[in-house]
């Protein structure tokens, strides 16, 4: 039989404390790793509250740094940030201030250049089937349609 590891409050607190130290971390990720522990819900309100006081969590501070990392590291579009930010339950407000992260040029010249690079990249006779392909790409990355569907036309005719 497995023996499952308990833990204390104290030990709690510090192991989150390494947990949000390490990379920014939402309400909810902590919420489901002291879940994970095996914490009761007050003992899961009362290390939630020291890492809020303490400031090792801080939604804004996520919102943005997880905005500003998967945009120029993944290339993401608006539409999948929020719908990303939206699963891990981060308020409106924060969703607002983390797009002010991104200038409308750089997120304009990202997406062109990332619409450009694989269009070169479709190996397809088809237009059709060109156009297809860009367009599923750039929506999957949570791009404006409107936006896809110009540069889309714009490139493979």
């Amino acid at each position: 039989m497995k023996t499952v590891k308990t833990y204390t409050l104290e030990e709690a607190k510090r192991a989150l404390e390494n947990y949000c130290a390490y990379q920014e971390r939402c309400h909810k990720e902590v919420n489901n790793k002291l879940r994970n522990m095996r914490m009761i819900p007050e003992a899961v309100d009362l290390v939630v509250v020291h890492l809020l006081e303490h400031d090792f969590l801080n939604e804004t501070r996520f919102s943005k740094s997880y905005v500003r990392g998967k945009f120029r590291v993944k290339k993401w579009g608006r539409k999948r940030l929020e719908m990303e930010l939206k699963k891990r339950e981060i308020s409106k407000f924060n969703i607002q201030e983390a797009f002010k992260e991104i200038s409308d040029v750089e997120y304009l010249n990202t997406f062109y250049a990332l619409a450009e690079k694989r269009a070169e990249n479709i190996k397809e006779p088809n237009v059709y089937k060109k156009r297809k392909k860009l367009a599923d790409y750039l929506l999957y990355r949570g791009w404006e349609s409107h936006l896809v569907y110009d540069k889309v036309a714009e490139l493979i005719h």
